[in-house]
């Protein structure tokens, strides 16, 4: 998976805010021809919270299809362990070849049930597990040790951003666990991320705009730090202050940005809401200015 890009696909909805799954498959297949190291459908890009369980199937579903084992298809899973394990029972049943635990619903929790949580998860399936730590997760090395012993937790994503407790946890874990950066527009960060020993991130631009995402994947994984900085400059760091304009942005700005590029994946569900007028607008002279920065047009 470190080999390309991290791609999160939308889950395409009609107007009503009904699955389109016709619209969802036309995307991940165009997310899969634009070349990624692994697929990751219904976790937080994908509006994971807003689907109910025969919605999951479908998506998963998909996206198994479509990638034919072209690449591993990683689905996301969450909320308490009980609702969790239902959910990774489909995905099995579905084809998904892992999970990404997204962080759990509301409550904070102290260190023991954090783990006991992927505990009770991991006996209930045979899939792979990678848990997200973010919001109220964020694990110590004596928890990151104890779920590493685990056979089927092989990885955690990072999105807190902290970079000392990052790399305690890489110096904790056993030979062969995979870590992951999951912040936020990962890109702003995936120098600092690499440099304490986790060069793999997630790509929500990949969605949207892959050339983008590639041009800067390629720059990274070259060393050529002139592009880098220069695609940090022109469009990931003024991208990330318009997604910082309002709640849910991460989520509803991307979707934008793909039905700007002719991508039938509709709105988002409440409770998120889409940009304004003016942020729209925004988006589009800055999406337009990032493709012609790598050649390519809106």
């Amino acid at each position: 998976m470190a080999r390309g890009v991290l791609s999160f696909p939308l889950t395409a909805f009609h107007e009503d805010g009904s699955l389109d799954p016709d619209g969802f498959r036309a995307h991940v297949a165009g997310r899969l021809a634009a070349g990624c190291g692994a697929v990751f459908p219904a976790c937080g890009t994908g509006e994971f919270f807003s689907l109910d369980e025969d919605e999951y199937r479908r998506v998963v579903g998909i996206t198994v299809e479509e990638a034919a084992g072209r690449v591993p298809v990683v689905a996301g899973t969450g909320y308490g362990w009980a609702q969790a394990a239902r959910f990774a029972r489909i995905a099995a049943e579905a084809g998904a070849d892992a999970l990404l635990v997204l962080p759990h619903y509301l409550v904070e929790a102290p260190q023991d049930g954090l783990a006991t949580q992927l505990e009770q998860l991991a006996a209930r399936t045979p899939l792979p597990l990678i848990t997200y730590q973010r919001g109220q997760v964020a694990y110590t090395a004596a928890s990151l040790r104890r779920i590493a012993r685990l056979p089927n937790v092989i990885g955690l994503k990072d999105g807190h951003s902290d970079l000392d407790r990052l790399q305690r946890l890489t110096l904790a874990a056993p030979d062969g666990f995979l870590f992951f950066n999951g912040a936020a527009t990962a890109e702003i960060q995936a120098r600092a991320y690499a440099a304490v020993g986790v060069p793999a991130y997630s790509s929500a631009v990949h969605a949207f705009a892959p050339e983008i995402a590639d041009a800067f994947f390629t720059a990274l994984r070259d060393g050529d730090h002139g592009d880098v900085d220069k695609l940090l400059r022109a469009f990931y760091v003024p991208f990330v202050e318009l997604r910082d304009r309002a709640p849910g942005y991460a989520v509803s700005l991307v979707k934008a940005a793909a039905r700007l590029r002719g991508q039938r994946v509709g709105p988002v569900r409440a409770p998120l809401t889409e940009p304004s007028p003016g942020d729209l607008a925004a988006l589009k002279t800055l999406l337009a200015a990032g493709l012609d920065l790598v050649g390519a047009a809106l």
